[in-house]
């Protein structure tokens, strides 16, 4: 199977591994079909699953688009399987070199950016992939994360050229006005896609967002 590992912007799909596998598998197949740049595989796992089947059942239908399988904070499983293309932490962690040395290939590490441009800064020290600024919106599934400024977005832009992905309450609409407004290049999304009764319109509407273009 064929591994990305480079992250330019995009729409990214962050999937809930809770949900009941078939209709988590559906919702992804949708999404798929209707431009998803990136998947990430949220920390909720329920007790007693088989992470590595549902790993593999995920990348299987990411495959034929050929687009990058993140984990969440778990980066042991990128020592399981070569599924996974890399890792998402919710915060930095003073290990990174030893996890790349551990895990002995080329992997994406992106983090959570809750307004404080110190994390930009580390993340440029670090030469991470992509920042994810998190809760432009209040949103239940951004969970405890801090709502960010427009502006902290756009001064995050002035220093660093890593991609920049804006996230938390995030809908078509919402996204295609802060376009217009900040620079960022792509957005991560939760319940906007996964759980919308048409995901492939919805992902759609995104890309669509993100390109300033009408529906």
């Amino acid at each position: 199977m064929e591994i990305v590992n480079t992250i330019e912007g995009g729409v990214y799909l962050v999937v809930d591994p809770a949900l009941e596998r078939e209709t988590l598998l559906k919702s992804i197949k949708s999404a798929l079909a209707g431009g998803i740049n990136i998947v990430q595989i949220w920390n909720n796992w329920p007790a007693q699953v088989d992470k590595l089947s549902l790993i593999r059942d995920i990348a299987r239908l990411c495959a034929p688009y050929s687009i990058p399988i993140l984990i969440n904070e778990d980066w042991k499983l990128l020592l399981e399987t070569d599924y996974l293309a890399g890792v998402h932490f919710d915060q930095l962690t003073d290990d990174l070199l030893d996890i790349r040395q551990a895990v002995g290939r080329k992997i994406i590490i992106g983090v959570t950016c809750s307004g404080h441009l110190d994390t930009v800064h580390s993340a440029n020290q670090y030469n991470l992939d992509y920042i994810s600024f998190c809760a432009m919106f209040p949103s239940s599934s951004a969970g405890s994360c801090n709502i960010v400024l427009p502006e902290t977005v756009q001064q995050a832009k002035a220093i660093t050229n890593i991609p920049l992905f804006i996230s938390g309450g995030m809908t078509p609409e919402n996204t295609a006005m802060l376009k217009l407004k900040i620079p960022f290049d792509g957005v991560a999304v939760i319940s906007g896609i996964l759980v919308a009764s048409n995901p492939e319109k919805e992902a759609k509407a995104f890309q669509l967002a993100l390109n300033n273009q009408k529906k």
